[in-house]
């Protein structure tokens, strides 16, 4: 009898394991629940609150992709319903949500509507990988909540442009895996991709390149062709409405003051050099297309030594500009300026410069940098934002309200904490997703190598980090540079399944991560790509 009573437990349990095993990011508690519950086309969808309509249009529009139906939805029921209902209080931590299945029905009650939204995402993954008419979930009991605040993912759409049913698609990706923020990366040296109504040159010439360098840089020719793109004021309103939708806040990046060539190229008067053609800063190596006069967006990838003028009261006067269009289309708390590899050549020959840097007490050009930053920030607060940087903001003197996103790997980010600064950590090794998945690698990288493995182990707080400031670090991102990305299904393939590691790292506790059981979960998100029909490394 004891031997048939364990026999049938261990066979209980291997169905209950063999379900939960699908679910990344791992829950915090997972307990198995009585007997099972089927999905069908009759089950009906209880909910309570208006506030849990985003959660209903998610969950019936992922049914009726990859299932064939929708749930019909009700205020009330008294059996065979699934129930999404924010209530819950009490608890500490705005992500908290509970999900109950038994045999008779399936609960998620989250502690605001966005925990609300995530549990019913755990739902989703415990759905068979299979389309079926009817989806049957074994008896469980998860409670869980997120580790990290910021849980983030970036898309550069300056060095190639995506539309905008990619993007949603991208952040349809993030949703799925309870991130939280979408970091736009909007302009660059090689394309201006938002619409400026007061400056339309923007995207009439700076959203447009007359070719670009093919193969890995320096390359080995130039494919001769014009290529750009951009997005107008209305999509990125659709965009940003449809990514709040699924609890998602979308950051916009305006690069300032390096990486500006394509502002310049439309408006010269933003150089130190207006006269000088872009052509005299281009690689002597890398291939030259089209008009090689004046100031043109630039064909290749790099740094440029071509950059805002420090000097000139008109470039602060567009930035603020710039900014304040974005800022009435972007409800974001932050805005992102870059703030990175800007050279100071120009700004070491430039009369107006060294003015400037005279007249405030600046004693070297990295002060100058401050300066633009500091003076960038006082404009942003005073509208309500916070200015986020790549950790180069730090040179000089870091703006008193930054956040400092660090990309150098940790030391940067270590530094601003250390000063009570918040800090998003996105060190190139490992989360820079443009870096190979493989090694040897099997297509055109921009090169370096993050495995999946080395992901999936990478801690977002520093062990040199003093444990009076671990309060400072606010999450993590992957940052998807697109130099040798030119098509959606290039992005998927190195965003998976390194995004699904990630997920884990931020959402996950630190005590639960094991990479052996991490693989064996992975099996399943495989099988989970393929219904969504992406692109993944299989490697």
């Amino acid at each position: 009898m004891r031997i048939v009573f364990l026999s049938c437990l261990l066979a209980i349990l291997s169905g209950f394991y063999g379900q939960t095993s699908a679910l990344i990011p791992l829950p915090a508690v997972i307990k198995p629940g009585k007997g099972s519950f089927s999905i069908t086309e009759s089950t009906l969808l209880v909910v309570k609150n208006k506030q849990d309509s985003n959660s209903v249009r998610f969950l019936n529009q992922y049914l009726s992709t990859h299932y064939g139906f929708k749930l019909p939805v009700s205020t009330s029921a008294t059996s065979s319903y699934i129930e999404l209902n924010t209530s819950l209080s009490g608890h500490s931590n705005s992500n908290y949500y509970e999900l109950y299945a038994d045999d008779k029905h399936i609960t998620i009650d989250g502690t605001d509507p966005a925990a609300t939204f995530y549990g019913m995402q755990t739902l989703l993954q415990l759905l068979p990988v299979q389309k079926t008419n009817s989806l049957k979930i074994k008896g469980v009991h998860i409670k869980d909540s997120a580790r990290f605040a910021y849980r983030g993912m970036h898309l550069d759409v300056a060095r190639h442009f995506f539309p905008v049913s990619f993007i949603k698609k991208y952040i349809d990706y993030l949703a799925l895996h309870k991130f939280n923020t979408f970091h736009w990366h909007l302009t660059e040296d090689q394309g201006w991709r938002i619409e400026i109504k007061k400056y339309p040159e923007l995207i009439r010439k700076g959203a447009w390149r007359n070719g670009t360098i093919t193969g890995k840089y320096p390359g080995n020719g130039n494919d001769g062709k014009r290529y750009g793109g951009y997005y107008t004021q209305e999509e990125i309103k659709e965009i940003v409405h449809y990514a709040s939708e699924r609890f998602i806040e979308v950051i916009p990046e305006i690069e300032l003051p390096g990486h500006s060539s394509a502002a310049i190229a439309a408006y010269p008067e933003l150089s130190c050099f207006p006269e000088e053609p872009s052509k005299m800063y281009y690689p002597k190596n890398c291939q030259w297309h089209g008009d090689s006069t004046g100031k043109q967006v630039q064909q290749t990838w790099g740094v440029f030594d071509d950059v805002y003028c420090a000097g000139k009261d008109h470039t602060f006067t567009f930035v603020e500009d710039v900014l304040s269009e974005v800022m009435s289309l972007f409800p974001s708390k932050y805005i992102h300026v870059g703030g990175d590899e800007c050279p100071k050549n120009n700004w070491k020959r430039c009369p107006k410069c060294q003015q400037r840097m005279k007249s405030e007490n600046l004693k070297d050009e990295h002060e100058l940098q401050s300066y633009f930053i500091q003076r960038v920030e006082k404009y942003l607060n005073s509208n309500g934002k916070t200015l986020i940087g790549w950790d180069e903001i730090l040179e000089g003197g870091l703006a008193p309200n930054a956040v400092v996103m660090s990309w150098r790997g940790e030391s940067g980010g270590i530094e601003a904490a250390g000063q009570s600064h918040n800090v998003i950590m996105s060190p190139n090794k490992p989360v820079y997703f443009d870096h190979s998945p493989n090694k040897p690698e099997d297509s055109l990288t921009i090169g370096g190598y993050n495995s999946l493995n080395s992901v999936y182990l990478y801690e977002p707080v520093p062990q040199k980090l003093n444990v009076a400031k671990h309060a400072f670090i606010m999450g993590a991102q992957a940052n998807v540079w697109t130099e040798y990305m030119d098509n959606t299904k290039k992005v998927e393939y190195m965003i998976f399944p390194r995004m699904s590691a990630l997920s884990e790292v931020l959402w996950s506790p630190k005590g639960k991560r094991n990479w052996n059981d991490f693989s064996v979960r992975l099996q399943e998100q495989r099988k989970r790509y393929n219904l969504w029909g992406v692109s993944y490394n299989r490697k």
